[in-house]
């Protein structure tokens, strides 16, 4: 026998969903239009834009071009996208109202500030040293701190984290996935490539007056000659691109990848009643350089390449520069890493694989999938990138370098194994046991 789902149990059910997309629903689209237009209109770093802007929201509104959207979400999926051409950072969200918010009835003044970073390493997601001695740190977030106060998280880990490049021969800094921040970090990420007290600095622009991006505290030891290389993509954004904006017109970096986001306006989220609130610019930056900002345009890149390639790129192009500006003799750590880079991106033509196929003293060679790796008993497989002839790189680590030697006969029968300190071992090749 079927059991039957309880009346009062699907009644209950249905009057919860119903409860559910009552508090969905917009009462007044053209109400909470209004709401969003004033929160504009209040708050916008231009006072004659933002009335106008306003003002032409709710004309909009007056002529219907909302009324058929009944649930909040949608109303406000379409109030960003009418806004978001105006100034890239427009953004109107809606979620249930809280008792609380409906006490205070909405605050019309932008919330300072970018989200809190907690647990998320204060946007830092990496730091390492790539081959070729390169600073690398992945940055996904301009975190907040406030100056005078050298011991906050936020100015400690990075910090750290450029201590731990300090001695790379070139940096570079991915941006790709960085919506923005601070610009206080802005300041001082900066302030870390570039002479105390350049007249390099954004000037924001906003109702109350201007105020600059320069820091008032500066970092301690800035490296003003290392090679500097800034990754972007077109979900870099906001201080994100402020700072590849300004490194790049001060002449300090080179910016690789694709254009930027082009949200230059920094601003804050103003709730709007009813559980709407909209992300308002309330200031603009300019630049002492170049007069202007990336607005709509974003940040255009000096090495235009997808920004999947911007990495190798960027690694390619500053290990070039150390082997073309250091004297040779200090430059071989640059050179293998960059052979081995050019070798991943287009492999050279070598040998016959199966010259070079079997054990040379307690290494084995062998072929997998049309590519020659090297075991060595139970470490891992590694593989084996050819640099031309009878020689190879190992793709984890480019400091060896692996050379098959070659016989009379023109057969290989050793294999010469060399490290970056220039200690080198020499293996024979290991006899085919009878029968084979």
């Amino acid at each position: 026998m079927t059991a039957r789902f309880p009346y009062a149990l699907a009644c209950a059910l249905s009057l919860a969903l119903s409860l559910v997309l009552a508090g969905h629903a917009s009462a007044s689209p053209r109400t909470d239009t209004d709401a969003v237009a004033k929160a504009i209109e209040d708050n916008f770093y231009d006072v004659t834009r933002g009335k106008s802007i306003a003002n032409d929201l709710r004309a909009s509104a007056a002529k219907g071009d909302f009324d058929t959207y009944n649930d909040n979400r949608e109303l406000a999926a379409a109030l960003t996208d009418r806004l978001k051409p105006l100034d890239t950072h427009f953004n109107v969200q809606w979620s249930p109202p809280t008792a609380k918010d409906d006490k205070k009835e909405g605050d019309r003044r932008p919330q300072r500030g970018p989200p809190p970073t907690q647990g998320t390493q204060h946007g830092i997601r990496r730091v390492e040293i790539l081959p070729g001695n390169i600073g690398y740190i992945d940055l996904r977030q301009f975190a907040d701190f406030e100056f005078g106060k050298p011991d906050q998280p936020a100015r400690q880990a990075i910090e750290a984290a450029l201590q731990l490049i300090a001695g790379t021969d070139a940096v570079i800094v991915d941006l790709r996935a960085n919506g923005g921040g601070s610009p206080a970090m802005v300041g001082y990420l900066t302030s870390a490539f570039t002479p105390k007290g350049a007249d390099i600095y954004n000037t924001f622009h906003r109702r109350q007056g201007t105020d600059s991006e320069a820091p008032t505290d500066w970092f301690a030891s800035p490296r003003l000659q290392v090679p500097l290389y800034v990754l972007e993509s077109a979900r870099t954004g906001s201080a994100a691109e402020a700072f590849a904006y300004t490194v790049k017109n001060a002449k300090r970096a080179t910016i690789v990848g694709e254009a930027s986001a082009g949200a230059a306006n920094p601003g804050g989220e103003v709730d709007a009643g009813n559980g709407f609130r909209v992300f308002v610019s309330n200031g603009t930056p300019i630049s002492p350089i170049t007069g202007k900002n990336w607005e709509g345009d974003g940040v255009i890149p000096d090495v235009q390449v997808a920004s999947s390639q911007a990495l190798e790129t960027a690694r390619g192009l500053a290990l070039e520069k150390i082997v073309a500006e250091r004297p040779a003799n200090e430059t071989t750590e640059a050179r293998w890493a960059l052979d081995g880079l050019r070798a991943e991106a287009q492999p050279r033509q070598s040998g016959n694989p199966a010259d070079y196929v079997g054990g040379f003293g307690s290494m084995t060679i062998a072929e997998d999938n049309g590519r020659l790796v090297i075991k060595r008993g139970r470490r891992p497989a590694v593989v084996l990138l050819p640099l031309g002839g009878d020689v190879f790189t190992v793709a984890a680590d480019p400091t060896l370098r692996l050379t098959f030697a070659r016989d009379g006969k023109r057969a290989v029968d050793a294999l010469e194994v060399e490290g970056l300190d220039g200690r080198s071992s020499r293996l024979r090749r290991n006899a085919k046991p009878a029968g084979r």
